[in-house]
């Protein structure tokens, strides 16, 4: 600690680090503190290092991530004097490996055992940590990191009439150290977790019966362990730098090739190929990523699922065992993925057989065994394998105060709220190494816990070069990072399960998505542009005063983002650089390549006569039995690109989510047919739909105008002219990013300027290509200018980053003002032109959702006839 900030609070601390835990994250913690010169010092609960494997002893515990990977790799020396004996360690070695690491590094002097820190309280007057221990000590301290593990507290069996049971019970994260011997007695197993499934094939080599209670059935390949794979270990030995970096900025931690192909895009012998190539490798990542969409597409998804069911039926003889194996209730990946050595293979054995929780629920455990709805089951020992209270429980067990005496249990009451999952608000110079909100759960652990705690070591460094004595997040940095990590894991398949990802396995636990599902190789780059950023989001304070560089560093939507990082790198020339003729051209190969979006009942091509010819539509028809309402939509390309079959995939969307029909007309465009022409071709496209209603399947009396971007302008035009025109009568009126003013003077303009696709300058070519800069003020090219009371209801959407925004925002706004019943939908972290790519963002689609909920609204049911 600096001179000066020990004479700001007028004592120095008994140390500067108080580190909780010697797993993983302790002991690389405790090493990096030292050499950079900071005093601190650990406390753990058990007799020595090793963490989750001090604790986790239960037959068959071991590593489901290589050894070639999971292991430190700070230190190429550690590397070369230490040789796993196989691919995927067991218990005993990974704990002998921590036990190496202390002993190289000297860490125990710096360790208090057998202790647990009870309390932790912020000393807001004097800039410290006071720290109590289980040994009745209280040590005060600068920073206090807690550094316990994901998977450290477990879960206690929540079964009726557990205590009543008088055999052995016992726990796979409390196993006995000095082991079990289950020779000849009849054992029951509760659980089929991954301590289930390791455990169970070696507990059957020795009970003379073995019940298995399966609660849930767990997607499991085989590990085929053996000596480490020959390719990892050529490939770290060529150049263990590489090697080691690859995996840093990796999805998972493990280094591996990503693949384009997708579940259902990829022909049926491929998909088998790989398929089966995943399943002899033995690998999380490798069956993990077997495609690129099975963790978003629900199909892809099942072909991954059903393949891996054919497998169990392959090895399980008797077909109702095997369906009852089989998971069916998830999405395969969205519940840790398994590795075993002959799991289902043990249900073949005579002596062991299956209990399905689900069919047969147990109704109470008695002194001599367990009751069913079937029957009573006489047991002598029971193994529950249930688990842990994950990702917080560590955290929350332990009495922390923050600043004004709140406690982060308080504060998490409703789900973690963290920055970066390494901190949280109102408590400063607290940190958690792997805490929710990060990587974590989600990948090779021995990576994410190097990256964490070289961020925290490196800040400490950096706080008291400047100078600076306390480190805390700001409110609209964690509001950001939570939004963020929301949103990455909403485009997801996992929310849907019930996990313990989600606090699912703990009655009680509020059900969030705890990890930071965007991977370990973006949360790297996110940690890393934070601290660049002047730690973006942080407040320091020392004895010279305060600096904070408040923001959110996330604040597109993931895909959006991804989206747009692909066009960038494909170096395109400005859009408003092309002539009409040439844009056009360009959008249409575009658009070649999309997904067209979901089925429909009926695509129908027309024509209808407008001012000066023919204007084509598109109709598409929703599949359940009609008539339905009807839905004009106007499609956008700022009234130069575009026609009736260019936002297809938009339209279908509607179709499908509104249960309507969608009517998508083209019309004029500039240069050619300059403004009002489009409007004119609008306005007659109205007349001629509400005229035709019946004839093209819909309600003469649910009838609503829509459009996006340039066709969102058109929209709110024709509204207003139906009104003073006295028809046709409007249900409402759909207006998504629309443009409605022509001054693009807003502050979305300014903020919104570049790298958004729609660039102010792209806006700017539009409107000088559509109308001339005397009539851009007329209300049929500025609808916020015209005059908005008697108007349908309106539903308006918004995108964050769209030049567009404030004044889309603006017409909502004097729509209310005006008596006009609005819906808005701010769709946060969207582009102009993102909510419209159907299948390619999904992000997008729960604003969809949202839209086509508000346009129901204003469609009643009618009964069919």
């Amino acid at each position: 600690m600096t001179e000066a900030a020990a004479q700001q609070t007028g004592r120095e601390p008994d140390v500067d680090v108080v580190v909780v835990g010697a797993g993983f994250a302790g002991l690389y913690l405790l090493h990096r503190l030292r050499a950079a010169g900071f005093r601190a010092r650990g406390f753990e609960a058990a007799d020595d290092v090793g963490g989750t494997w001090y604790w986790n002893r239960y037959p068959g515990a071991r590593c489901d991530i290589p050894t070639t990977d999971y292991t430190f790799g700070f230190d190429p020396e550690l590397e070369r004097e230490w040789t796993w004996s196989e691919k995927y360690a067991q218990q005993p070695e990974i704990l002998r490996y921590l036990q190496f690491v202390a002993d190289r590094y000297d860490l125990r002097r710096d360790i208090t055992f057998g202790t647990r820190v009870e309390e932790a309280a912020w000393d807001d007057a004097a800039g410290l940590w006071r720290v109590r221990t289980s040994g009745g000590e209280t040590v005060t301290s600068r920073f206090h990191v807690m550094a316990t593990g994901c998977l450290s507290v477990p879960k206690q069996p929540d079964i009726e009439g557990a205590d009543r049971f008088r055999g052995e019970v016992h726990l796979t994260s409390r196993w006995p150290h000095e082991g079990v011997d289950f020779t000849g007695k009849r054992v029951a197993v509760i659980g089929t977790g991954s301590s289930g499934i390791q455990s169970i094939p070696l507990i059957a080599q020795q009970a003379a019966e073995l019940t298995v209670f399966q609660r849930t059935p767990n997607f499991s390949i085989p590990a085929h362990n053996g000596p480490a794979p020959a390719a990892r270990v050529e490939r770290l030995a060529a150049d263990r730098a590489a090697y080691r970096e690859a995996g840093r900025w990796s999805r998972m931690g493990v280094p591996g090739e990503a693949t384009e192909l997708t579940g259902v895009g990829t022909p049926e012998d491929v998909r088998r190929e790989r398929l089966e190539a995943a399943w002899e490798a033995g690998e999380l990542q490798v069956i993990t990523s077997v495609f690129a969409d099975q963790g978003t597409n629900p199909e892809s998804n099942e072909i991954v699922a059903e393949f891996i069911r054919e497998k169990i039926r392959s090895i399980v003889t008797d077909p109702e065992t095997a369906e009852a194996l089989s998971p069916r209730d998830h999405y395969f990946g969205t519940k840790r993925p398994c590795l075993d050595t002959g799991y289902y293979a043990t249900f073949n054995l005579p002596h062991v057989r299956l209990v399905d929780l689900r069919t047969t629920p147990i109704t109470t455990i008695t002194e001599t065994g367990i009751e069913t709805t079937e029957e009573s089951v006489e047991i002598d020992a029971i193994v529950y394998a249930t688990g842990f209270d994950a990702m917080t429980g560590a955290l929350v067990n332990v009495d922390i105060t923050g600043r004004d005496g709140g406690t982060l249990a308080e504060k998490w009451a409703d789900g973690p709220s963290t920055y970066l999952g390494l901190m949280t608000t109102g408590f400063p110079n607290f940190f958690a190494i792997t805490g929710p909100g990060s990587p974590s759960v989600l990948s090779n652990m021995a990576v994410s816990i190097e990256q964490h705690v070289d961020w925290v070591a490196d800040c400490l460094i950096d706080l008291r070069d400047r100078g600076m004595t306390t480190i805390e997040p700001t409110p609209q940095a964690e509001e950001g990072w939570n939004r963020h990590a929301a949103d990455c894991a909403a485009i997801t398949l996992h929310p849907t399960a019930n996990s313990w990802y989600m606090g699912a396995n703990v009655p009680g636990k509020p059900r969030v998505f705890y990890p930071y599902i965007g991977g370990v190789d973006g949360y790297r780059a996110v940690a890393d542009e934070v601290r660049e950023r002047d730690y973006l989001g942080f407040r320091m304070s020392g004895p010279d005063g305060e600096r904070c560089t408040d923001g959110v560093v996330r604040r597109l939507q993931p895909d959006v983002s991804a989206v747009l990082e692909a066009m960038a790198q494909l170096d395109l020339p400005p859009l408003e650089s092309m002539p009409p003729e040439q844009l056009r051209a360009f959008m249409d190969t575009l658009n070649a390549d999309r997904p067209q979006g979901p089925d429909v009942g009926e695509v129908r091509d027309g024509v209808l006569l407008g001012p000066a010819g023919d204007l084509a539509y598109r109709l598409f028809r929703p599949a359940s039995p009609g008539p339905h309402p009807v839905v004009l939509y106007f499609h956008g390309g700022g009234w130069v690109i575009g026609d009736q079959v260019s936002d297809e995939p938009l339209c279908r969307d509607l179709c499908v989510r509104a249960d309507a029909v969608v009517v998508s007309v083209d019309y004029r465009h500039g240069p050619e047919a300059r403004y009002p022409a489009a409007v004119e071709d609008a306005e007659a496209a109205l007349h001629w739909v509400a005229a035709h209603t019946g004839e093209l399947g819909g309600l003469p009396d649910q009838l609503v105008v829509a459009g996006w971007s340039a066709g969102a302008n058109l929209a709110a035009v024709v509204a207003q002219r139906a009104r003073d025109a006295g028809g046709p009568a409007l249900r409402g009126q759909l207006l998504i990013t629309p443009v409605t003013d022509s001054t693009m003077a807003t502050g979305s303009y300014r903020e919104n300027a570049e790298g958004y696709v729609l660039t102010a300058g792209v806006m700017r070519y539009f409107w000088d290509h559509y109308c001339d800069e005397d009539r851009r003020s007329e209300p049929a090219a500025s609808p916020l200018r015209g005059r908005l009371d008697d108007l349908p209801p309106a539903i308006v959407v918004t995108a964050e980053f769209d030049p567009l925004r404030d004044e889309g925002i603006a017409y909502a706004e004097a729509l209310r003002a005006a008596g006009v019943p609005v819906e808005h939908v701010n769709a946060h972290g969207h582009t102009h032109t993102s909510l419209s790519m159907v299948g390619v963002v999904l992000s997008g689609a729960r604003f969809r959702a949202e839209i086509a909920a508000h346009l129901r609204a204003l469609l009643p049911e009618t009964a069919p006839v």
